[in-house]
């Protein structure tokens, strides 16, 4: 059996690209740092090509970029910092003094309906208490041993906290000639399609990272003024960490909605002030959800509010939390290549060609009776 040239050359090609697959899989921990300073280099080079634009040497562009990313990102960990650190003593603090109220408010609710009804605060005091000191132990020793199997796995995670920027800077500094050395890889005849797909896509991520800027700003203003009706002390902090944090999807709402109900309980005391907190929360899911995000990011990048739903919901299904975290610029891409794809499809011969002539009418044969006749 022979193959034609065309043939080999399917074969060859797919060969590659089952070997880049298996040296990717072997390498993906080593490569993530890497590829985390290639997102960063990308989202900060258009300011540092500002800066030059200004004057400013492509090194120090870069480096002060850097250095505001950094800031930004040690700022939204500092709002959280204080907030835990105030609460957890509180909460130690407030155990009994909720247990009291809710044996109280058992005892009402009895009352209404004539039943003895009581909470033993001393026996789940003690049960909390036994729980722990029980189990502190195995609490140490399994906290030990995780960090003993999982050091080299912690270790990797601040090393690469470390690695990214540095990688990022060298790379912000040699952007444009790695660009144009990349470029000329690709075949002269490929060139002019291939430089107005990556045009199209870059002002489609840059469309993205913009609506979701807005999306954080709109969402922490809203919660620290929701928040901040509420009566909550914490209202600041709480909701600008919140509305910074919704770029990490879910986690990021979780964390603040667990940290706001936290505040209300030790600050209110009662349920109508969680629930005030609760509904806001409630409030600011559902519009981010259903109307910030489809209509500044999902229409920025020219996906329909449904298809922006879908996504989350498609990626998050096949590729997890990370795929909740890229959905949406992977779909702008996506988005890029189809209508690349269907704008082919329109100009192919395929879609051009005339319709069919019609069929000529079938001719009816004779009747038996008529041959009769």
């Amino acid at each position: 059996m022979t193959f034609t040239p065309y043939q080999l050359r399917l074969v060859a090609w797919a060969a590659i690209a089952v070997a880049v697959w298996l040296l990717l899989t072997m390498l993906s921990p080593v490569l993530m740092p890497f590829l985390l300073s290639a997102v960063l280099a990308y989202v900060l080079h258009p300011g540092v090509e500002r800066l030059r634009a200004k004057g400013v040497p492509r090194w120090l562009g870069a480096g002060l970029a850097l250095t505001l990313l950094v800031m930004v990102l040690l700022a939204v960990l500092l709002l959280i910092v204080p907030v835990i650190t105030k609460q957890v003593p509180l909460f130690k603090e407030q155990v009994p003094l909720l247990l009291d109220k809710a044996s109280e408010g058992v005892q009402q609710l009895g009352a209404r309906f004539g039943m003895a009804l009581q909470i033993d605060v001393s026996l789940i005091q003690g049960w909390l208490r036994g729980l722990v000191v029980a189990n502190e132990s195995e609490l140490i020793s399994g906290l030990l041993s995780s960090l003993r199997i999982g050091g080299s796995a912690v270790a990797a995670v601040f090393g690469n906290l470390v690695l990214a920027p540095i990688v990022a800077y060298y790379l912000l500094l040699d952007w444009d000639n790695m660009v144009a050395r990349v470029k000329q890889l690709i075949p002269p005849r490929w060139r002019a399609s291939v430089q107005s797909f990556l045009d199209e896509t870059d002002e489609v991520l840059g469309q993205y990272l913009r609506g979701q800027l807005l999306v954080m700003g709109v969402l922490a203003v809203f919660y620290t003024v929701g928040l901040a009706l509420t009566g909550l002390d914490l209202a600041l902090p709480i909701g600008v960490f919140t509305g910074l944090a919704v770029f990490v999807p879910y986690l990021g709402f979780g964390l603040g909605l667990v940290l706001g109900l936290l505040a209300a309980l030790l600050e209110f005391q009662s349920v109508w002030g969680v629930a005030a907190v609760a509904g806001v929360y409630t409030v600011g899911q559902v519009v981010e959800s259903f109307f910030l995000t489809p209509r500044l990011v999902g229409e920025r990048i020219g996906l329909h509010p449904i298809a922006v739903i879908f996504a989350l919901m498609a990626f998050g299904h096949l590729f997890g939390f990370v795929g909740v975290l890229v959905a949406l610029p992977a779909s702008a891409v996506l988005l890029v290549g189809i209508r690349r794809v269907q704008a082919g499809y329109l100009a192919s011969d395929i879609y051009l060609q005339p319709p069919l002539p019609p069929a000529p009418p079938a001719q009816r044969r004779p009747a038996p009776e008529d041959k009769a006749s």
